[in-house]
């Protein structure tokens, strides 16, 4: 069987969370994904880790209709704190159903339909995500045992299950805001997403 990776790059990237090293990785289902990594973690056991879904909106345009965003900032500065750890990128946009339908679902959303709804309303099962690519990349780094930074139960299951050893799950605490807070609702309801609730403050 070929492997998935097929090749990387790396170089260094200063961030304002401080200095990485980033590695892209060509695979074999024609995406790039990435790895921030701070240190020298290869042979390393209980890495700091958070394995991030791409969101565009969220990422990118600072979309406050999810906490993505401010989950990837979060989490690159708790590795930068801890001075070892990464950060893996997957191409994995809206839960797996990619750009165009993401925003598809924005529209059943905005006709009130919450994600879950949404997405199967498209056809698609409520998270398409797949956790082979990231439990790959992730040997491939030297990694074997790691400390996930994660809300999301099924993350845990899915990389344990392609022999990744979670030895402690770290949540991520991010306040909620008037336009998310069903779609957090909605993820602890029906994904078992374990969120601490910090509450919001509306904003004029």
């Amino acid at each position: 069987m070929r492997d998935i990776v097929q090749e990387s790059a790396e170089a260094n990237l200063p961030t304002t969370f401080g200095e990485f090293k980033v590695i892209a990785f060509k695979t074999n289902d024609n995406l790039n994904h990435a790895a921030l990594v701070k240190g020298s973690i290869r042979g390393k056991e209980n890495v700091l880790a958070r394995v991030h879904s791409e969101c565009l909106t969220g990422d990118v345009f600072h979309s406050m209709k999810c906490d993505c965003g401010e989950q990837l900032d979060t989490a690159l500065k708790m590795i930068a704190k801890e001075g070892l750890g990464v950060l893996l990128y997957l191409r994995q946009e809206g839960r797996g159903i990619g750009l165009f339908n993401k925003i598809k679902a924005y529209q059943l959303q905005d006709q009130g339909m919450d994600t879950v709804e949404a997405n199967e309303k498209l056809g698609f099962k409520a998270d398409q995500r797949d956790y082979t690519m990231g439990a790959t990349i992730l040997k491939k780094l030297g990694l074997t045992s790691i400390r996930l930074i994660t809300n999301n139960p099924h993350k845990i299951e899915g990389l344990a299950e392609f022999g990744i050893k979670i030895v402690e799950r770290v949540p991520l605490v991010i306040e909620s805001n008037e336009f998310n807070k069903r779609y957090l609702d909605t993820k602890r309801q029906k994904f078992g997403h374990m969120i601490e609730d910090s509450g919001f403050v509306e904003r004029d």
